[in-house]
């Protein structure tokens, strides 16, 4: 991470703080979905719950270590730095669909979107880390960025598995 922040750690501590804002807000927004989803009677929700709970772990140890990161270089992890302000705005707007609407397909569609954001946001920063040649936080983002995909996999699986069993009931009269 030390060369990747060589020229400007600012702007570094600044891309780390807002991963963490995203992850902070995915670890509540899983635990907002995992929650609904212990309530469910739904055989096809309860049969995900261990797969979640694992997601949800994993959006957990993310945000530990970056955490760890930004204190490394300095950083403030409470700090809401300018990025970090900007992915808050964009994650209470999910946040607000989970809260305002007790519908699991809907949660796993927010859901949906906030995985295709956090793995954007994760590609990004290996790329950042490849062209600046910071062989090992690359490596690390590229850990981090697998295990988003596969979170990303799942939810968008889940989300088809819920819309395919939706469709193929008669419509009410």
């Amino acid at each position: 991470m030390k060369k990747l922040a060589e020229k400007n750690p600012a702007k570094v501590i600044d891309l780390l703080n807002e991963r963490l804002t995203f992850e902070r807000a995915g670890v509540k927004l899983y635990d907002a979905v995992l929650e609904r989803m212990r309530g469910s009677p739904d055989p096809l929700v309860k049969g995900m719950l261990g797969q979640m709970q694992e997601h949800r772990d994993e959006e957990k140890e993310h945000e530990e270590w970056l955490e760890e990161q930004i204190r490394e270089l300095g950083g403030d992890v409470h700090a809401l730095t300018d990025k970090a302000l900007l992915v808050q705005t964009e994650s209470e707007g999910i946040e607000r669909v989970v809260r305002r609407d007790p519908s699991i397909p809907h949660d796993f569609h927010a859901l949906l979107t906030a995985e295709l954001a956090d793995n954007a946001g994760w590609d990004l920063l290996v790329q950042l880390a490849d062209e600046f040649g910071d062989r090992s936080a690359k490596k690390e983002f590229k850990k981090r960025l697998h295990e988003e995909e596969e979170h990303l996999l799942f939810v968008r699986e889940a989300v088809l598995e819920l819309a395919q069993r939706e469709i193929s009931q008669p419509a009410a009269p």
